[in-house]
């Protein structure tokens, strides 16, 4: 009995072990200045602990457009014209090297600011580089998706899989060495899904993957993002609204400092004085932001789709309609609201009555579980405090991950990505 407690005890203590494998970085040696989440996840990280890296004049660089889905050219609005073909930036080396897709996050073009980072950093480490918008942002939605209803993420992939491809064979002639992939946010959790896809698919056969800040169960994180927007915030009430007591914090920030800056520093500095946002005055900021990005994709799937929720199907839309009744309604529709509304009433369709729980779990990274664990050229990069994780996201992280897991102790929600740290960790697991 006692030998067999001692074996309990044992192996016990290899499973702990193999699980606490991950690469924890230590806080005190990490030296990010940001520990407040919601601060990091808003201000990023301060000029000065960035890494030098080209301006645009010095990066070969161009916007390209594909046409994916010819049929919307006559079934969209006209006023719909910049995205009824789909467009993605590519920046080039001047001989052979390995190229790089980045996908972007929730909502985003492939123009953000985000894209546009790691492009420069990418770009200045020898790669070419494509960058993709979310299968959430409106562009991708109306150029590029076929269902037009993201949040599948097996579906979003197979989308982002037909664009890649289609990037490829519009540049026969551009020498590649060979192929890596990464995301951010959302687009981490659509570049887990695109890698599994090509290993049955063989069109790139990706030497690495790495998912920066990924949701781990997608329903939580965005049920997380949902509630900011609830948040109380003092000062608040029907006759001032958030963005009154915004402006008027903004105006006084200005005055003070006697002149207008807007640049990259500006949330930092402003942090700092005596303006400064509450951690619910923040957590407003940031859900207020998700908020707008739910209304996006909410309303553009239902018009593309006509389905007659916050667009009335049989009423024409031209370039002088007026969109802003049907986006205060879309405003109406959080995340939550989007799913329920739009996302699977499409996949019961599409599965013959598959259940909200298969949903949740096969667009999430629990699909992939299998694959993920045994696949050594796929890494984790997140932080301890990243508002989109819920209870028991690291440990699932750490399971599936191991040491393939490099955990920060704070940065937030992205807000560490263009640390210099972090940069650094990025490049050298692309390099090898």
């Amino acid at each position: 009995m006692l030998r067999s407690l001692r074996l309990a005890a044992l192996l016990g203590g290899l499973l702990m072990a193999a699980a606490a494998s991950a690469r924890d970085i230590d806080a005190a040696s990490y030296g990010f200045p940001l520990t407040n989440p919601f601060e990091a996840t808003i201000a990023s990280t301060p000029p000065e602990l960035r890494p030098t890296l080209p301006i645009d004049e010095d990066i070969t660089q161009a916007d390209y457009s594909l046409t994916l889905r010819p049929e919307r050219e006559f079934t969209l609005p006209d006023n719909f014209w910049p995205v009824k073909k789909l467009k993605y930036r590519m920046a080039r080396q001047d001989h052979e090297a390995p190229l790089i897709f980045i996908i972007a996050g929730t909502g985003a073009p492939y123009s953000s600011s985000t894209n546009e980072y790691l492009k420069k950093l990418y770009y200045q480490a020898g790669f070419h580089v494509v960058q993709l918008s979310s299968p959430t942002s409106w562009d991708f939605m109306s150029a590029a998706s076929r269902f037009a209803t993201p949040g599948v993420t097996k579906e979003d992939a197979e989308d982002l899989y037909r664009v890649m491809q289609a990037v490829r064979a519009q540049h026969p002639r551009l020498p590649i060495k060979d192929f890596y992939l990464t995301g951010y946010s959302l687009g981490a959790l659509d570049a887990a899904f695109v890698s599994h896809l090509d290993e049955t698919r063989r069109s790139f056969n990706f030497k690495r993957v790495l998912l920066l800040n990924p949701p781990v169960n997608l329903y939580t994180s965005v049920s997380n993002l949902d509630k900011l927007v609830q948040t109380q915030v003092k000062g608040i009430d029907r006759s001032t609204t958030f963005y009154e007591l915004m402006l008027e914090k903004l105006t006084r920030y200005f005055q003070d400092k006697g002149y207008i800056d807007l640049n990259d520093a500006l949330l930092y500095d402003f942090q700092r004085s005596r303006e400064h946002l509450s951690n619910e005055q923040m957590a407003m900021l940031i859900g207020t932001s998700f908020r707008f990005s739910a209304a996006d994709i909410a309303f553009t799937s239902d018009l593309i789709n006509r389905r007659g929720l916050i667009t009335p199907p049989k009423q024409p839309i031209t370039e002088g309609t007026s969109l802003t009744p049907a986006f205060k309604r879309a405003l109406q529709c959080d995340f939550e609201c989007y799913l329920t509304e739009q996302v699977i009433p499409m996949w019961r369709v599409r599965t013959d009555g598959g259940s909200v729980l298969q949903l949740v779990d096969q667009a999430s990274l629990y699909a992939l579980e299998g694959y993920l664990s045994k696949s050594p050229k796929i890494a984790v990069m997140h932080n301890a405090d990243d508002l989109i994780l819920g209870p028991g996201d690291i440990g699932f992280l750490r399971k599936v991950f191991g040491d393939r897991l490099t955990l920060y102790p704070h940065g937030g929600h992205c807000g560490n990505l263009n640390y210099r740290v972090n940069s650094d960790a990025m490049l050298e697991f692309f390099r090898g």
